[in-house]
């Protein structure tokens, strides 16, 4: 079946069936490479999306590829409407957010929200760097957004003064209730450290190694795009490697990303570091659960 790289279905095209134009092809086949070859000659540039997926040897953007809908996607004027691609992105983060980066359901342990409700919530506020919005409720900066925890109703929510509603987000709950109930009253070091610098550093080898290979295919050879991602994250940019990002999923946990770029020599990298008090506030299974959704949401956004 002629299906494109982009998903569009040469098959029901007319173009196609006329002769006017033949399809693209996926991105794993001949047909592919041979379109390459002719837009660069007839056009003087490739399709960006073909281009990728033969690059990345994607065959079909919408089933194979992790970061589907790119930029290449958001930014083109073909082959879908912002509307299409806007629809994609909510749904498939909506079905990431029901289930643990481990591939487990989601369960909020009901004593971590006892617990919570025991704490003294004027004391919490300064360790946590959070605020209080009514005798139950807590103010928390989350992404570039403000997260109300209500401690009497027992459920996080989002919208903002007289627009609050349940949040739906059950990891997102838990890796706020863990950090609420660990933020520990202790100041930013102001050194980065990397994940094998942290205390219980051998947790973060192996199935937990930090995964940066979606973002080295993504933001390796344009580099401008992580500051792209990282200004809709409210993050700030840095002056180091070729681009590098500061993101705070929470108050006291920024989250540094740090990319060289790939050149003829060597190719892309990218390193995930912290500031080095982050183990002061979470276990290492929290801290790991938060790179995963911190990732997903640069990748995503």
């Amino acid at each position: 079946m002629p299906t494109g790289a982009c998903g569009i279905n040469c098959d029901v095209c007319r173009l196609n069936t006329d002769g006017t134009c033949s399809s693209c092809g996926s991105g794993t086949s001949p047909a592919g490479q041979r379109k390459l070859a002719a837009q660069e000659k007839l056009l003087g540039a490739p399709c960006p999306i073909l281009a990728c997926a033969v690059l990345n040897q994607v065959a079909y953007c919408l089933h194979d590829c992790d970061m589907f809908p790119c930029e290449n996607f958001r930014e083109g004027e073909y082959p879908f409407s912002r509307g299409y691609v806007d629809m994609q992105t909510r749904r498939r983060n909506e079905k990431k957010t029901t289930r643990a980066p481990y591939g487990d359901g989601v369960v909020v342990p009901p004593e971590y929200w006892r617990q919570l409700r025991d704490l003294k919530l004027p004391e919490l506020c300064p360790r946590a760097a959070v605020m209080m919005d009514g005798e139950g409720g807590l103010l928390v900066p989350a992404f570039n957004e403000e997260i109300r925890v209500d401690v009497t109703a027992q459920e996080i929510q989002k919208g903002g003064p007289g627009h609050w509603r349940r949040a739906a987000d059950p990891f997102l709950e838990l890796m706020l209730l863990v950090y609420l109930l660990n933020a520990a009253d202790h100041p930013f070091r102001n050194e980065m450290v990397g994940p094998l610098d942290l205390k219980d550093a051998q947790f973060f080898q192996g199935p937990h190694e930090l995964k940066t290979d979606k973002l080295v295919a993504k933001f390796g050879r344009r580099p401008e795009l992580l500051f792209k991602a990282g200004d809709q994250l409210g993050g700030s940019r840095l002056q180091l490697a070729d681009a590098a990002v500061c993101v705070r999923p929470f108050p006291k946990i920024p989250v540094y990303y740090l990319l060289w770029g790939a050149d003829e020599e060597f190719p892309a990298k990218v390193s995930i570091l912290f500031d080095r008090s982050i183990d002061a506030h979470l276990p290492a299974d929290t801290i790991w659960g938060i790179v995963s959704v911190t990732t997903d949401k640069l990748l995503n956004v």
